[in-house]
């Protein structure tokens, strides 16, 4: 992906595969209940999340594995936080935040692939929580 003569195409497809095998980790503790499914042949017990799910890329890095995450879970609703970061003090600076109703009672899945020291994704998770 890294490679300055990766198209635009072949890097988000490929930005979208690495979000699609993420989200199986990242979902792994969210809490699930079963339920009565009937298959072609019987009916059996299937498992369901039982939390709403709100995402929150922070823009624009974040917004490249939205559509992969929303693949794997399509009732996910989505939220959006704006950072940019400070020449001066290095410190993230929000422009712009837009939250879904009832954020508070949903798991919250923030969005940075653009990690470095973690200073952009905990004020985007700070700025969620207020």
């Amino acid at each position: 992906m890294r490679r300055k003569d990766t198209s635009s195409k072949d890097f988000r497809e490929n930005l979208n595969e690495i979000a699609e095998l993420m989200v199986f980790e990242v979902c792994r503790d969210i809490p699930t209940i079963d339920i009565e499914i009937e298959t072609p042949v019987a009916k059996t017990i299937g498992k369901t999340i039982d939390t709403p799910i709100v995402l929150v890329p922070i823009l624009r890095a974040g917004l490249g594995m939205t559509d992969g995450i929303q693949k794997l879970i399509p009732t996910a609703r989505t939220a959006h936080v704006g950072l940019y970061r400070n020449e001066e003090t290095l410190e993230p600076v929000e422009y712009y935040a837009k939250k879904t109703e009832n954020i508070d009672e949903s798991v919250v899945i923030v969005i940075d692939p653009m990690l470095a020291t973690g200073g952009s994704a905990k004020a985007a998770i700070d700025i969620v929580k207020r």
